[in-house]
């Protein structure tokens, strides 16, 4: 075997294939590398049309995104729309309900039209889990437990497993980490951190946390580590434009895009989810 201890040495040979060493030949490999993939290797789609323009080709695949937002603003929509999507597009997803029984949340998304999901179900491409049932370690005699964040980590990449998951969704993030408080912010951090490690070199999975915004508040999120983990922010909000109330959607932040923090006015229609209605400026100065 060939063996490069000195970078100035002439290139040496290997069973007939030069190796080389210059800086320009591995750039040019690395460059021929990236041109060979496809957007569909590096972005996923969110689902939204229009939103994936904006972005630059939509959320980075197997990166970790926060969707934040008071109550009311269509946190939840934005990630089923997400998954839902997704499975209809070959990329099977995960589920987590937090604060909601799974079947209260499928009783309202056939309400809302998406009768899809019963078949998507079926055919193994949507898991919904019940933070309760699935997790049952986690609440024992109502005792707030303080869990090893490897336990729940691997409890959800199995069922990610179960269906060969490429979306997961952990809606709201905050009461995940049961028994932490406002008290004990270091150990939730730490939970997070270690949480989000793990599913980011987990089978290139792409991941939605939402938190809930309290209505008024400039916090995006309860422990103040999600933002800074999260490889994009988008909040939803209500807001109130020449005495009509809108729900607005702020891109406040998107690492790797070529996109400026933006505000866009939306709708959420029935059967479809979100529907983006035009840039923020063009309803105020209207």
């Amino acid at each position: 075997m060939c063996k490069i201890s000195n970078p100035n040495a002439p290139p040496c040979k290997t069973e007939g294939i030069n190796i080389e060493t210059s800086s320009t030949t591995l750039s040019s490999v690395t460059s021929v590398k990236e041109s060979s993939k496809s957007d569909e290797d590096i972005y996923v789609s969110t689902g939204i049309e229009g939103l994936d323009e904006i972005l630059g080709g939509g959320f980075i695949r197997g990166k970790t995104y926060l969707i934040a937002g008071e109550t009311g603003a269509g946190k939840t929509i934005f990630s089923l729309q997400f998954l839902i999507h997704g499975a209809l597009k070959g990329e099977p997803g995960v589920y987590l309900a937090i604060d909601e029984p799974t079947e209260h949340l499928l009783k309202g998304i056939r309400r809302f039209g998406w009768t899809i999901v019963d078949k998507l179900i079926k055919e193994r491409k949507l898991l919904f889990l019940d933070m309760r049932t699935h997790f049952s370690r986690l609440y024992l005699r109502d005792e707030k437990l303080r869990i090893e964040p490897k336990f729940l980590i691997n409890q959800i990449l199995r069922n990610v497993d179960r269906i060969g998951a490429k979306r997961l969704v952990i809606d709201p993030i905050a009461p995940l980490m049961y028994g932490s408080s406002s008290e004990d912010v270091l150990y939730a951090r730490e939970f997070l951190r270690e949480m989000v490690f793990a599913i980011e070199k987990h089978r290139d999975v792409t991941t939605i946390m939402t938190s809930e915004i309290p209505t008024g508040s400039k916090r995006l999120s309860r422990f103040g580590v999600e933002e800074f983990l999260a490889t994009g922010i988008i909040m939803l909000s209500l807001e109130e434009i020449k005495g009509r109330i809108y729900r607005v959607m702020f891109i406040r932040k998107a690492r790797w895009s070529p996109v400026k923090p933006s505000k866009y006015v939306f709708e959420i229609v029935p059967a479809k989810g979100i529907v983006l209605k035009g840039p923020y400026e063009k309803f105020v100065s209207e």
